[in-house]
């Protein structure tokens, strides 16, 4: 995707063992990038996101163990690397699963290759994630296709937080299908959710959305439920940090209430999300580990002033105690459907079993 006009990835290599990125938590005020040369900036990276989005954490995890390995390649470095940075951010399954496929990739090798394979895995997974980002783009194009001609008018898609191509290497989840259809022509505005703590719908998505010229509005978190209720609202498209083998999606906190106005209001509640964010291994969302980020995501906010310097702010009084879950868990039975890179699925184990060939 673009920025000022100039195509960008999220993650790329910048040396033989290091990488750059896009520095998330600089935007929408600056354009910033961070070089990441060591396991500890990795990690880092990771747990303040400067990189965040799953399938973005997945790729960074990739490389960030194949940094490690370049500097030591040995058994106890590759334990010890995988143990720092599976722990970095706990909700995102794709973390994981990055980590276990470069691990699988480089344990038959001896300690000084493992480095150079580490590497080419990593940059094979985020080509990967690129296709596979594409391809839900086209499935989920099929949506708002269908909606525009069955009324003929503009399709209004709500989404939440952000999802898009800033959360991935490119593309994007949510934001795929959005995408080809304002590039193929076919009318969609896009209702963003502010998405606090962090607004991270308000600094990223409403910033991506608008270099690459898709017509959206910024509304207050609590505005979703009204616009549905008013019939302003045709689909909501989100995506997910994790997604169990039923269909439960855990995703940025508000998400569960937006699929319930969804419900209420009949409007098609949609979670797009690659195969690489299912886990297979849980059934039931609520054993999914729900990250507590910092109280100070509550009681502070980022913003630009008056006279241009981007400051930090407190909007609580002094001393004030906050909760900060970062995620919350949509039950199967409100989703609509799972748009992912193989076509849309039902939100049931059956479904995504066959869906992936795993009945």
């Amino acid at each position: 995707m673009k920025i000022d006009g100039k195509a960008y990835r999220t993650i790329w290599r910048a040396g033989p063992a290091a990488v750059e990125t896009i520095d998330q938590t600089r935007l929408p005020h600056e354009l910033a990038f961070r070089r990441l040369d060591s396991l500890e900036g990795v990690v880092e990276a990771i747990k303040t996101m400067v990189v965040r989005g799953a399938p973005l954490i997945g790729a960074s995890a990739a490389y960030g163990l194949a940094i490690a390995l370049s500097e030591a390649g040995d058994d106890a470095s590759l334990a010890a690397a995988y143990a720092a940075l599976n722990a970095s951010r706990p909700t995102a399954v794709n973390l994981r699963h990055a980590l276990d496929d470069v691990r699988a990739v480089v344990a038959p090798l001896p300690p000084p290759e493992r480095g150079e394979a580490a590497f080419r895995r990593a940059d094979e997974i985020c080509e990967e994630d690129v296709k596979l980002n594409r391809a839900i783009g086209e499935a989920g194009f099929k949506l708002i296709e269908a909606a525009h001609k069955a009324s003929g008018r503009p399709v209004h898609v709500l989404t939440h937080c952000n999802a898009g191509w800033l959360a991935c290497v490119d593309w994007g989840t949510a934001t795929a299908p959005i995408y080809l259809a304002h590039d193929r022509g076919v009318p969609v505005h896009v209702y963003v959710d502010e998405t606090r703590p962090r607004n991270q719908g308000a600094s990223l998505t409403a910033f991506e959305l608008g270099q690459h010229g898709v017509p959206f509005t910024l509304i207050a978190d609590n505005a979703g439920g009204h616009l549905m209720q008013h019939g302003k609202v045709d689909l909501c498209i989100v995506g997910a940090d994790r997604v169990t083998a039923r269909g439960d999606a855990a995703n940025k906190i508000g998400t569960y209430l937006k699929a319930l106005a969804a419900r209420a209001n009949g409007v098609p509640f949609y979670v797009a999300a690659p195969g690489t964010t299912i886990d297979w291994t849980l059934d039931d969302g609520h054993a999914i580990e729900i990250e507590e980020r910092s109280a100070r995501e509550v009681t502070h906010i980022w913003g630009r002033l008056a006279d241009g310097r981007v400051a930090e702010v407190e909007i609580a009084p002094p001393g004030t105690r906050a909760a900060n879950p970062a995620f919350d868990v949509t039950p199967a039975e409100l989703v609509s459907g799972i748009i992912t890179e193989r076509g849309v699925s039902a939100a049931s184990k059956p479904a995504l079993a066959a869906l992936y060939g795993r009945g």
